[in-house]
């Protein structure tokens, strides 16, 4: 009895710590964030900077409200947010799905494995002119390009994690007549969750590099389409704010994905 208590004090001092660290870390984020804006407006005050190739965060929350209130704003974000999302699950659906054909099989994972590697050394925005005459310009062209972002990357990372799995497993499991399919999704998907949650990770920002990059390309609406126009109008208070919306929404998609993450953990 005395063990147990003693290992009940030990374990509650352990959560205590943890939950102190998680206080301390949190405390820091928002100090550096900040003093980051303080030290950014303090400095776009005094002239040290020009604010008008600089900006300053009082300029961009005003610019953020001024779009809000033409309504603007909000058919921009949705557009941007659309696409990413869509392009974000076509681009995980599809890369799971051709790494999974890839593994199954060998022989043609082996031929087309250096195609892979060239496809993802290839600059994405050099297909953008063919992308626009094949699907045309607007959302289908950005969610275009967001997939062909996302998707080598998706494919090579499955596919690794997939040929990763423990041979001696596979070869139990074989021993005990399991067929192909058991093996899939009884050893070889299960042990590449931790890779899958990654994977989607990267995804997050990745397929918003390719909806602005869509969006700079060829579209009348979005994020990407702000940061544009604020460029060729020399007004650098609306790219900043498209920017710092951007970062926001794409921290709320990663933050979607961490319970996934934590879920996995715990089990």
């Amino acid at each position: 009895m005395k063990n147990k208590t003693n290992y009940s004090k030990a374990h509650a001092k352990y959560l205590k710590k943890l939950k102190t660290d998680k206080v301390i870390v949190i405390f820091w984020r928002i100090v550096v964030i900040a003093l980051f804006l303080g030290l950014w407006q303090l400095l776009a005050d005094t002239g040290a900077i020009d604010p008008f190739f600089f900006s300053s965060p009082s300029r961009i929350f005003e610019t953020i409200i001024s779009l809000a209130g033409s309504g603007n704003l909000f058919i921009h974000i949705w557009t941007s947010l659309y696409e990413t999302i869509i392009g974000f699950v076509l681009a995980t659906l599809i890369g799971v799905f051709l790494a999974i054909i890839l593994w199954w099989s060998e022989r043609l994972r082996k031929v087309m494995e250096p195609y892979l590697i060239v496809l993802n050394s290839l600059p994405k925005i050099a297909l953008g002119p063919m992308i626009i005459l094949w699907v045309g310009s607007g959302p289908g062209a950005t969610i275009v390009m967001c997939v062909l972002i996302c998707i080598i990357i998706t494919i090579i990372s499955m596919l690794n994690a997939f040929i990763s799995c423990d041979n001696d497993k596979i070869l139990l499991m074989k021993s005990m007549h399991a067929n192909k399919f058991q093996i899939l999704f009884k050893l070889v998907l299960p042990n590449a969750l931790p890779d899958f949650i990654s994977v989607l990770k990267i995804n997050v920002g990745m397929s918003w590099v390719g909806t602005i990059m869509g969006e700079y390309l060829s579209s009348r609406a979005g994020l990407g389409y702000l940061i544009n126009y604020g460029s060729q109008v020399l007004q650098l208070d609306i790219v900043m704010a498209s920017i710092v919306i951007l970062c926001l929404l794409a921290g709320g998609m990663y933050g979607l994905v961490i319970p996934f993450e934590k879920k996995y953990k715990k089990g």
